[in-house]
């Protein structure tokens, strides 16, 4: 047997690998286009479940026989029950291929046509006639765009719940715990540990409710439109139907009621809220380096905080641990920043009727989820949920801190406190070793004025 069959399509003959189930058209863009990763796996199954519903509701319509539509149905049901080593092997396009994600549309509608001929080789089921029945790549590529990234964003909330959930058990647990306050990296008043993870988990909640708030605008579909947005050669209530049957297989709330237009030519939607996923790598940026600067150490360092040993930190270093986990995640804030740059562009780039660099803008959309998904899971459950205090640490460099100085204020003067703040720090002594000295301030009132705990104006939990 020969390892390639001859299959035409508009252009002429093409050979295919003999086992392949997909046909010409998949076959010219494999040879053309090779560079780069795969397109996402998530995008195929998307397309995959729409093709299934335009089949049903062109079915309904009575735009093609009762039969071919649900044969198609069974040859998309087929395919989604394979694992996804096994369903990756027919979709072989890569990412850099055309701007409008056409040849992977043709590539999943030639699968579904092969795979129907071996189910049954006497109903003829063509992939452009019959599988992309009613269709056209300009509006189906973003509809399973739109699709895959509401759902990459559903499970980057809950990651974020998640870490959340663990910041806030320390924040809990340390509440009362006094540490120095740092601004402009230099000692300022006290606060608790408590009070400090505090606004972590506000900063976490206020990107959550970004999300949750534009993840809705991933909920209009573009389905419907067709070539440039009429609606050419699709069946009445066509795009509702899908929309519809979309909401019931992902479980989300999916709608075809959007203009068109916009939805072929534009896509502000994943613009948008890939902007507030780069708001929340900026905030894991922030908050990971806290926990590593703060836990640097643990003898060298600020030492204030103890963190898990994950692995052997040193290939000579015996006994190093360092803070992988938030070295993980900061990297992968750094890929969304720029990831967010390549969405930007690409979502510029609406020429006329249509983007053209769609699949560039979705591959890379969800590349940017799922790295924070993946990596706050890690960093919630392998630091955080690990991580402790060092109390002894934090109270020495309280007692140890000049800024202490400002609960003398307003009792001798913000110029008086400075000048015992700056003769401790000349002289190497302690802040109430000077404050006494002064004559300005005698040891019991020093006591009864300069309490770290009454400074952080802390409120009972």
């Amino acid at each position: 047997m020969a390892d390639y069959r001859i299959e035409e399509d508009t252009l002429g003959a093409v050979k295919i690998p003999q086992k392949a189930l997909w046909g010409p058209q998949t076959e010219r863009s494999r040879n053309n286009f090779s560079t780069g990763a795969k397109m996402p796996l998530e995008i195929i199954k998307a397309l995959l479940q729409i093709k299934k519903a335009a089949a049903i509701a062109n079915k309904e319509a009575h735009a093609i026989s009762t039969e071919k539509a649900n044969l198609i149905v069974k040859s998309i049901d087929q395919l989604l029950s394979l694992n996804d080593e096994d369903l990756q092997k027919d979709f072989p396009l890569v990412v850099y291929q055309t701007g409008s994600g056409t040849q992977t549309n043709m590539n999943v509608n030639e699968v579904v046509s092969h795979v129907a001929q071996k189910i049954d080789a006497k109903l003829e089921i063509l992939p452009n006639d019959d599988v992309n029945h009613g269709q056209s790549s300009n509006d189906i590529f973003p509809t399973a765009m739109n699709i895959t990234a509401a759902l990459a964003v559903d499970k980057l909330e809950e990651s974020t719940e998640h870490l959340i959930d663990e910041l806030k058990q320390k924040q809990e647990k340390y509440w009362k715990v006094v540490k120095i306050g740092r601004t402009h990296l230099q000692d300022a008043t006290p606060l608790t540990f408590g009070q400090e993870v505090s606004g972590w988990v506000s900063m976490l909640e206020h990107d959550l409710s970004y999300l949750k708030n534009l993840n809705q605008t991933l909920s209009e579909l573009a389905m419907g439109g067709t070539a440039v947005g009429t609606g050419l050669n699709a069946a009445p209530g066509f795009a509702d139907k899908i929309a519809e049957q979309m909401s019931q297989v992902y479980n989300h709330p999916f709608t075809a009621d959007t203009n068109k237009f916009y939805g072929l030519a534009a896509h502000s939607g994943l613009n948008v809220v890939h902007g507030a996923i780069k708001t929340l790598a900026s905030d894991l940026m922030k908050i990971a380096n806290d926990v590593r600067f703060l836990a640097s150490g643990p003898r060298s360092g600020y030492g204030e905080l103890n963190i898990p040993a994950n692995e052997p930190g040193s290939s000579i270093m015996p006994g190093k641990v360092n803070p992988t986990q938030a070295e993980a995640i900061t990297m992968a804030a750094v890929r969304v920043m720029g990831n967010d740059v390549v969405v930007t562009m690409a979502s510029s780039q609406g020429n006329f009727e249509m983007n053209v660099y769609k699949p560039v803008l979705i591959s890379t959309f969800l590349e940017s989820a799922e790295l924070l998904t993946g990596t706050m899971y890690g960093f919630a459950d392998k630091m955080i949920a690990g991580l402790t205090v060092n109390k002894e640490r934090m109270t020495e460099l309280v007692d140890r801190s000049l800024m202490t100085v400002t609960a003398l204020s307003p009792h001798i003067g913000y110029h008086q406190s400075a000048e015992i703040a700056q003769k401790a720090q000349t002289d190497g002594t302690t802040l109430k070793e000077a404050a006494i000295k002064s004559g300005l301030v005698t040891e019991e009132q020093f006591d009864k004025w300069v309490v770290p705990i009454d400074m952080t104006n802390i409120e009972e939990k």
